[in-house]
């Protein structure tokens, strides 16, 4: 196996006609059968597993422990076995408050030659005003992947809802253009690869489950390769697809990304 899928998708929890939702959900998901899911916005608690409802029950799931009052929080599924959990606080300021920004880090054991992924469903601030928090908390996330991967190599897959875009400070460190606190990476943005001069949005006004009429952030949910030495993602980004875009299965008021990867030629000098 050298190629993979991976998805993204604010499910937008049970608002809305959720059961007229739920069955749209359960068909697209089968269609596309990404190998690889990042959901943000997911309803979990004691009784109720949101998830279960259209989900394939093959998939390993995992659930973001510290959801809001609710349940609401993110949930991330996988084809192959998990391993390693990891979920990191990202409530890092004192205006990061009632809203469960985590990332959920899931070391997923793919099969040989792509081998492990170390998975990252990041979830930042919401709020319009705080790309500082959400600068920081991409610094935290990045901190963490980047010891996970020294420990123990893989490849470094970095998806969800950032509600930030691309020339935001946070996403400029993600990809390279841009230092925090003295700390600096480089990951690819699968979309700006395969699209480099489509916009790519994903929260628009146009939605029929949008609630906000001019919302200034358009493309705000990502799917990101971190980059290897030799200068190019670990992974290559074989197409990027918006899903759930359309007016027969928009389900929510993001519209989702799925991105399939491969694994790249072997760089010469």
């Amino acid at each position: 196996m050298s190629t993979l899928s991976l998805a993204t998708l604010n499910v937008w929890g049970t608002r809305g006609d959720w059961s007229g939702r739920r069955d749209v959900l359960t068909r697209e998901f089968a269609e596309l059968a990404p190998d690889l899911i990042t959901l943000q916005e997911t309803i979990v608690t004691a009784d109720y597993d949101q998830t279960g409802e259209f989900l394939d029950p093959a998939y390993h799931v995992v659930h973001q422990a510290a959801r809001e009052s609710d349940g609401q929080g993110i949930t991330t599924a996988s084809r192959w076995p998990i391993g390693w959990i990891e979920e990191i606080d990202l409530h890092l300021t004192t205006r990061a408050t009632d809203f469960a920004c985590t990332a959920l880090i899931t070391e997923v054991l793919a099969p040989e030659p792509i081998g492990r992924i170390w998975l990252a469903n990041h979830f930042p601030d919401w709020q319009l005003d705080h790309e500082q928090e959400r600068r920081l908390q991409a610094a935290a996330t990045a901190h963490i992947l980047e010891d996970l991967a020294t420990k123990e190599p893989g490849h470094v897959l970095v998806a969800g809802d950032f509600d930030a875009e691309a020339d935001a400070d946070s996403m400029r460190f993600w990809t390279g253009k841009h230092v925090v606190n003295d700390f600096s990476v480089c990951y690819r943005d699968a979309w700006a690869s395969a699209h480099p001069t489509e916009p790519g949005h994903t929260f628009v006004p146009g939605n029929p489950h949008s609630n906000d009429w001019d919302w200034p952030y358009r493309r705000i949910d990502y799917i990101l390769i971190r980059c290897a030495p030799h200068g190019g993602p670990t992974l290559a980004v074989t197409a990027c697809h918006r899903i759930l875009d359309h007016p027969h299965n928009t389900v929510s008021d993001h519209y989702g990304l799925l991105a399939e990867l491969a694994l790249p030629p072997t760089p010469t000098r």
